[in-house]
């Protein structure tokens, strides 16, 4: 058998040294079996005098894998393997003084980010916010960038553009590009430091002028890349010109016609492939194939065709007319070779297209997917797709079997443990008193307080951090002594609670302590180098200094050590700002943590996916947007600006993704996915995805369209058969004897409308807790106003003082900043309060005109005999006002009060039964009063500042008040039976005004709302 040999000729004009490896076939395998057969089988010893240049390290790594792989058991000596786009002047190609170069070290990325945001302020908007100035300068990062991979020269001529005839917005960004391009090479100078993109550039410039001088005289491939960066082409050029020297490039298409070919523009998957080809002067038939692995035939056949297949689907738009002569062509030529199957169907076998809802049904398909890859041992999966989210969705599912794969696109530094702590205490330096975080923060696992204990973290939580928000750490002193008050029954605390107490206000004076420390440097702002070693500080003061270890502890100890090298650049920033800019720096630093327990399971990006090959292969993110994604906006140049620069149009990204789509879509298995739905909005399929259908369609032949695996992935998150599903309406059936036996009028008009409630409340004794940093709205308004009220009543209970009115603000303004509303809440309050004090005022003396004993919040209760016991109702009123002829009942309300048919039906019952307490018991300091008044107060403060809504009087509010009673004894009776179930909301037309504490424990969503309301369990 004769070995394969790149060089039979004398390796001149008429050799070239150029090869393609089919998109259809494994790349990286067919190189290293062309490698082996030609240096490892003719001279053995000079496979490690090779050098093989590849794209970038992943496939580097990948190729000394399929090396080693095929070479078996035989021994050998690995060739020197470099990524072409990352070389670097210490190691080869390049020899330690070979090239006599000292290139200054590249600048740190955010280092460099800071800098240029720094120039965008003074040159350009000196009001930037430092998030905002920071992604103007990823934008002038780009620019320069393609100025230093185009390698533009003359790059004066973008002073000339300002004089040019374009918008006015336009001219203003050419002379801001102007001075940048002055004053940026000469702050890099002053640094000592060059661009990382100047720097790979000149390493490949300078290794191609040495290559075209001095040839390399040992083997060089050059292989899988397309020569995007003109220096990287140049390298390529030198590369098959050397004596044995050669390049193989992926993909490329030698069947397309020439009018086609000659018609590719810049978002053709070929389009790259052309452009170096023509800057080589090679013609694209004279490239010829790689060495080839033996392949079964059929798999051949196979491979061929779909290559062919997805070809002709993204041929350039102006040859789609000829698509259905090349269908016909294809079948004919098919028939000619004695082929009896249709070569389009033969393409399509191994390819499938599975549509899923939203992206979220896309994630548990496509790990199911790769999870029954690992069923046949040896086989490999791969999912490419360019959104980085699903990809984390898709590792986050297949945790569901204890699966990690290896991934190439980490996770972000702020959703991992150090990220998420260094957020916090950023957020702590901006706002050291905001519940969600100073909780988030005692509690994260990182934290190492010696006093942040169990105990204390609980105890301060319950007493300081619940509720309504506390303005300064003397308020937190206060809330924590009151805690240890004796009751009002007199009974102190115990020594335990009291222990739990104590270590909380510990716990609380070092927070205030670290939190003082912390913010000392900003009065108000700081530059933004002492800001970080201010949150360094702090960070360590939490968690120690064993928590820069770890793969995301060395990253936030990198990305806080360039803040504070490179930060003083931008400036000085606000507490809150930099608190700000710390969460956006955090979600763009990516970790790559490793640990994959499956390498035959990987999730790639589309570029890293390139030149890899696996049994399977997912492409998903098929839709337009994500990929392709959209031609890039440049804030800065317009379309005809770059070209004026020689800087390529926005669409030449597209092409390149175009071909990533291509190779991986050749792969013997291919499932391609799209979501009909992204972010809860249709999404549009990719015109790579929507060009196939046609294609088939006009053939007469039907994609596989699957839905096993969805409907799997939808059969593992439902619950069993017969068990889970929608909760119907809850119906517990307590025993009688631990049914209460004693409510509140509020109680019982809860039970009336919402049976359950009471249940949890009283039977179960669940109890609601505040929400950490609850917002004095609504039902804290009411309770501030109501005690205003209260207050007024008892400090002059008989006569009212001159200044009343004032008197009423006053006392307004007192308990609504005690109840917790901020300065921004009190604003639009004022006004309101003194609305409502004007109309109090008046009310007030209306009512006491009439010669009446004012009593509030008196509480009065009553006792009658039911069937299973005592039964007391209790009612405290808001106020009872009783005069010579019998008692009126207020109760203060800020919204809306019952109607006057909700009280008569019995679903408002709380005057007309605190009425029946008065007509039956009586006031304790007093016999029994007859109800002659059931009135609802409404405090607004707006345009209607205030209301008295008289729901009965005289003899109908005894009559209703007496009605009430009856109707509450039945009540009791009724459930004083064991039978009778504790029903959620009997009456459910008061569910959206009136929805309680408990309809998360009673499902009433799914019941009342997404179910339909069956028979209840």
């Amino acid at each position: 058998m004769i070995a394969f040999n790149p060089f039979p000729g004398a390796g001149g004009e008429d050799d070239p040294r150029w090869f393609a490896i089919p998109a259809h076939r494994p790349f990286l395998e067919d190189l290293a079996a062309g490698v082996l057969d030609w240096l490892g089988e003719q001279a053995p010893e000079s496979l490690s005098d090779a050098t093989i240049l590849l794209p970038n390290r992943r496939a580097a790594r990948a190729f000394a894998t399929a090396l080693s792989s095929l070479s078996g058991d035989r021994p050998v000596l690995l060739p020197q393997v470099r990524p072409l786009g990352d070389l670097e002047e210490d190691e080869p190609p390049f020899t330690p003084g070979e090239l006599g170069l000292d290139l200054p070290p590249s600048i740190a990325p955010l280092t460099r980010r800071f800098e240029l945001a720094r120039l965008i302020v003074e040159k350009h908007d000196s009001d930037l916010s430092p998030m905002r100035a920071l992604e103007m300068a990823d934008s002038l990062g780009a620019f320069l960038d393609s100025c230093n991979i185009e390698e533009v020269e003359d790059r004066e001529r973008i002073a000339d553009l300002a004089e040019t005839d374009y918008a006015a917005h336009w001219e203003t960004s050419a002379k801001f590009l102007g001075l940048t391009l002055e004053a940026w090479p000469a702050r890099l100078e002053a640094l000592g430091v060059v661009d990382a993109s100047w720097r790979r550039t000149r390493l490949l410039r300078l290794l191609a002028e040495r290559w075209d001088q001095h040839p390399p005289q040992g083997p060089v491939i050059a292989a899988g890349s397309t020569g995007t960066v003109k220096a990287a082409a140049d390298v390529l050029i030198a590369v098959a010109k050397a004596p044995l020297g050669c390049v193989v490039l992926p993909g490329l298409d030698v069947n397309l016609g020439e009018t086609a070919w000659d018609a590719i523009e810049e978002q053709h998957p070929q389009n790259a492939l052309k452009r170096l080809l023509q800057r080589a002067g090679i013609e694209r038939g004279a490239v010829r194939p790689w060495f080839r692995r033996q392949t079964e035939p059929a798999a051949e056949a196979r491979g061929l065709a779909r290559q062919r297949l997805v070809n002709e689907a993204l041929r350039p738009a102006e040859a789609t007319a000829d698509w259905r002569a090349e269908i016909s062509r294809l079948r004919r030529e098919a028939a000619e070779a004695g082929q009896s199957a249709d070569p389009i169907a033969l393409g399509l076998e191994g390819l499938s297209v599975v549509a899923t809802r939203t992206e979220e049904d896309a994630a548990p398909t496509i790990a199911l997917m790769m999870r029954e890859t690992l069923e046949t041992p040896g086989r490999t999966c791969a999912l490419v797709t360019p959104d980085l989210v699903l990809g984390r969705r898709v590792s986050a599912r297949l945790e569901r079997w204890g699966v990690v794969a290896d991934s190439s696109s980490g996770a972000p530094l702020d959703q991992m443990p150090v990220g998420v702590l260094v957020d916090l205490c950023a957020r702590f330096m901006a706002d050291p008193l905001k519940p969600q975080t100073v909780l988030a923060l005692i509690k994260a696992d990182l934290t190492t307080l010696p006093e942040a204990t169990s105990d204390a973290v609980t105890e301060l939580e319950k007493v300081a951090f619940r509720g309504p928000r506390t303005r300064d750490w003397g308020r937190i002193e206060s809330r924590l002594t009151a805690a240890g008050a004796p009751r009002r029954n007199g009974e102190p605390p115990s020594e335990w609670a009291l222990a739990r107490l104590t270590d909380a206000a510990a716990l609380a004076g070092r927070l205030q302590a670290l939190s003082t420390t912390a913010r000392a440097a900003f009065t108000p702002t700081a530059p933004l180098d002492l800001a970080a070693r201010a949150l360094t500080t702090l960070i360590e003061a939490f968690a120690g200094t064993d928590v820069w270890a770890g793969p995301d502890g060395e990253a936030a100890a990198s990305l806080l050590s360039q803040l504070i090298e490179g930060g003083a650049s931008l400036g000085a920033v606000t507490a809150a700002a930099f608190a700000e800019l710390v969460a956006g720096l955090l979600h763009d630093q990516t970790v790559r943590t490793g640990g994959a327990t499956h390498p035959s399971l990987r999730i790639l990006g589309a570029i890293e996916a390139r030149l890899v090959r696996a049994d399977r292969m997912i492409l998903a993110g098929l839709e337009e947007g994500v990929w392709p994604q959209g031609a890039p906006i440049d804030p800065f140049l317009s379309r005809p600006m770059r070209n004026t620069l020689g800087l390529p149009p926005p669409e030449r990204r597209i092409g390149q993704t175009a071909q990533d789509f291509v190779q991986a879509a050749c792969a013997p298995e291919a499932i391609l996915i799209h979501s009909e739905r992204r972010g809860g909005q249709p999404s549009v399929r990719s015109r790579w995805l929507w060009r196939l259908e046609m294609l088939t369609r006009g053939a007469g032949v039907e994609i596989a369209r699957p839905t096993a695996m969805p409907t799997a992935a939808r059969a593992l998150d439902a619950p069993a058969a017969g068990e889970g599903g929608l909760a119907k309406r809850p119906a517990p059936k307590p025993p009688v004897d631990r049914r209460p036996r004693q409510l509140p009028v509020t109680g019982v008009e809860r039970w009336v409308r919402d049976p359950y409630a009471v249940y949890a409340r009283y039977i179960l004794n669940l109890r609601p807790m505040d929400r950490p940093d609850q917002s004095a709205e609504a039902l804290l308004r009411g309770q501030a106003i109501h005690k205003a009220v209260e207050r007024l009543s008892l400090t002059w209970p008989d006569v009212l003082p001159d200044d009343c009115e004032a008197e009423i603000v006053t006392l307004l303004h007192e308990e609504l900043t005690h109840h917790g509303f901020e300065d921004a809440a009190m604003a639009r309050e004022r006004p309101l309060a003194r609305n409502s004090a004007r109309w109090l005022a008046g009310f007030e003396m209306r009512r006491r005109a009439r010669g009446i004993e004012i009593r509030v919040e008196e509480e009065v209760a009553m006792t009658f005999d039911a069937p299973a016991g005592p039964f007391t109702v209790t009612a405290k009123a808001d106020r009872i006002e009783v005069s010579s002829t019998g008692a009126a009942i207020l109760d203060f309300k800020t919204g809306a009060a019952p109607s006057a048919k909700q009280v008569k039906s019995g679903f408002a019952p709380q005057l007309t039964l605190t009425g029946a307490i008065l007509a039956e018991a009586g006031l304790k300091t007093s016999g029994p009063v007859e109800p002659e008044e059931l009135t609802y107060v409404r405090v607004i403060g707006r345009r209607e500042a205030g209301k008295s809504e008289v729901r009965a009087a005289g003899a109908e509010a005894s009559d209703l008040s007496m009605a009430a009673l009856a109707g509450l004894k039945a009540r009791v009776a009724r459930f004083d039976d064991p039978t009778t179930p504790y029903l959620s909301w009997v009456a459910p037309q008061f569910m959206g005004n009136f929805g309680g504490n408990y309809d998360h424990l009673a499902r009433v969503w799914e019941w009342a709302v997404a179910g339909a309301d069956g028979d209840a369990e």
